[in-house]
């Protein structure tokens, strides 16, 4: 028994030696090429002149131990632990090069690799104890990478096409008014539709930021994208000139589309009624979602990050989210993110009128967007873009530039319940809340405005809110109100105007009045929503939501930079 034990410890501590020889051999290799010449430096030892293969324990003691350890206690320990006969000569043991590299376990007979294990002899079934050789640790190989030095993300520059504004203090500045963007559309003839309102644009110019060409030729939806995008990288400070210096590759865009463009590819299905020789050549890449985000890095040369998120009417804050998470990472310094949609079309105002979505308060346009009103009936179609340029938080003070906020985290989920409806008990909703909150290291306490996605819909409103009363209703503070009250609902582009709305209540103090809540549905609490004047408002941390068709759910947070 002791000539086992002393076996067993022999092998054990060869290996050990063997690691630890090796690690110091080749201090300043890395850790590939070191864990190489460590391999192939065993296999040396180990075969034909290794641990039973006819080199003596001195032999290999001394050429294992190195000068730096050659003490009377390392020799001491060796010699006390000399294998016995039986363990080189015994047919029931594996030596300790047969366990690591032989035949027995790793090769059949023909000296082929084998898969399958040798069972073990009936000496070592019986409890005899084995001689096992621990493999020695290969510190290269564990070892964990050292923590990423945390990158905070910053708003740097805002970009807005709505119904009520181009620029994003117009926009705030007509959202503290309560000024209502709704009106009867005008851009093709509605006489045949029960719904004849919308949040239309109604002056539009592309000059000085598209070309003319392409401004003919593309959908609506990357027409608003492009300009948002550009007007909000003027709005962030950053020219031409020095456009010059930054290394574009640390350069994204991401800014997504709920339903992408659905005028292009709708004229061309009227052009192939006639020929497909009739088609726009450009139909199919212009229809697509991603296409806005790729032109708009070619025009500025970004080669980082580049695509699009469609997740419906969540799309924007996806983009947002995963724009910052990039930056988090150290993939990109700075990212265009955000969305865009354009569908007050035939074709997206009679899909959205077939699902029975839309109000048809059209003798009273102003009025027929009013979330948590008794008296809703549906929402109303808008359009538009949102687009927020977000940066590294070093890179942005190392240009002097101003910050307007910080963008802290978010989270998403999925209901998994209908492809419209929301969750009877909000369970997606609030899950999504609790992980943003968890995912940003932001207190409940700490949330004090929170812009909703709240649509103007009979179920929608209400689960929203019994949502936000379950996160936050102890929070005396907490004021809530919606954008759509007066831009009605713009699809995938409202997260991101609405996060616009949320950084410019953050920088300017002040948060806008619910507009239309003339009869509040009894299942509210009026003293959480904001009421129809505009509240002034130091907003600690601003939560904003967005809820899509198929159960998407997202909710991003920002707070004032400190």
């Amino acid at each position: 028994m002791a000539a086992m034990t002393s076996s067993m410890m022999c092998t054990w501590f060869v290996a050990a030696c063997m690691s630890v020889t090796c690690d110091n051999d080749y201090p300043k290799q890395s850790p590939i090429l070191s864990r190489r010449r460590c391999s192939s430096r065993r296999r040396r030892l180990l075969s034909g002149g290794g641990v039973g293969g006819g080199v003596c324990r001195s032999q290999l003691t001394s050429s294992l131990i190195p000068a730096w350890c050659g003490s009377s206690s390392i020799q001491g320990l060796m010699s006390s632990l000399e294998p016995c006969n039986e363990y080189y000569s015994s047919k029931g043991l594996l030596s300790s090069s047969d366990f690591l590299f032989g035949d027995s376990i790793f090769r059949s007979r023909n000296g082929s690799v084998s898969r399958r294990k040798r069972i073990l002899p009936a000496a070592s079934r019986s409890g005899e104890a084995m001689a096992v050789a621990v493999q020695p640790s290969m510190e290269g190989a564990t070892k964990k990478k050292p923590p990423i030095k945390h990158r905070r993300v910053v708003v740097t520059g805002m970009g807005v096409e709505t119904s009520i504004g181009h620029d994003p203090d117009v926009f705030y500045n007509n959202l503290l008014e309560g000024v209502s963007g709704i009106s009867e559309i005008e851009g093709f003839d509605i006489s045949d539709y029960p719904t004849k309102i919308a949040g239309e644009i109604k002056s539009f110019s592309t000059e000085g930021w598209v070309a003319p060409k392409l401004s003919k030729r593309m959908d609506k939806f990357m027409l608003y994208m492009l300009t948002a995008g550009k007007k909000a990288l003027a709005d962030s400070g950053i020219t031409e000139d020095f456009m010059d210096q930054m290394d574009k590759t640390r350069c994204g865009v991401l800014i997504g589309s709920a339903m992408g463009g659905m005028k292009v590819f709708n004229d061309a299905i009227e052009a192939l009624r006639i020929s497909y020789k009739k088609m726009n050549p450009f139909c199919v890449p212009f229809a697509t979602t991603n296409m806005g985000s790729a032109m708009l890095a070619m025009d500025l040369g970004w080669m980082g990050p580049n695509y699009s998120i469609s997740t419906a009417c969540a799309t924007s804050n996806f983009c947002i989210f995963n724009a910052a998470n990039h930056i988090i990472r150290g993939e990109a310094d700075v990212m265009l993110c955000g969305g865009s949609d354009a569908v007050i079309i035939p074709i997206g105002l009679g899909g959205f009128m077939a699902c029975r979505a839309l109000s048809q308060r059209n003798n009273d346009p102003t009025k027929a967007s009013r979330p948590w009103d008794n008296n809703r009936d549906g929402f109303v179609l808008g359009e538009g873009a949102g687009v927020l340029l977000l940066e590294e938080l070093e890179h942005a003070k190392a240009r002097g530039a101003k910050i307007y906020a910080e963008f802290l985290g978010g989270s998403f989920t999925c209901d998994a319940y209908h492809m419209t409806e929301p969750h009877p008990d909000g369970a997606g909703v609030i899950l999504c809340i609790e992980n943003a909150l968890a995912q940003s290291g932001v207190s409940r306490e700490d949330v004090n405005y929170i812009n909703a996605h709240a649509t103007s819909t009979q179920a929608g409103d209400l689960k929203e809110y019994q949502a936000l009363l379950h996160c936050f209703g102890q929070n005396k503070e907490l004021r809530v109100n919606s954008t759509k009250s007066m831009i009605g609902h713009l699809l995938g582009a409202a997260g991101a105007v609405e996060a616009v709305a949320t950084v410019q209540a953050i920088r300017t103090g002040w948060i806008h009045p619910n507009i239309n809540l003339d009869s509040p549905d009894e299942r509210v609490d009026m003293n959480l929503l904001v009421g129809p004047k505009k509240e002034k408002l130091k907003v600690k941390v601003a939560l904003s939501n967005s809820f899509g068709f198929g159960g998407q759910n997202s909710s991003i947070l920002f707070a004032p930079y400190q």
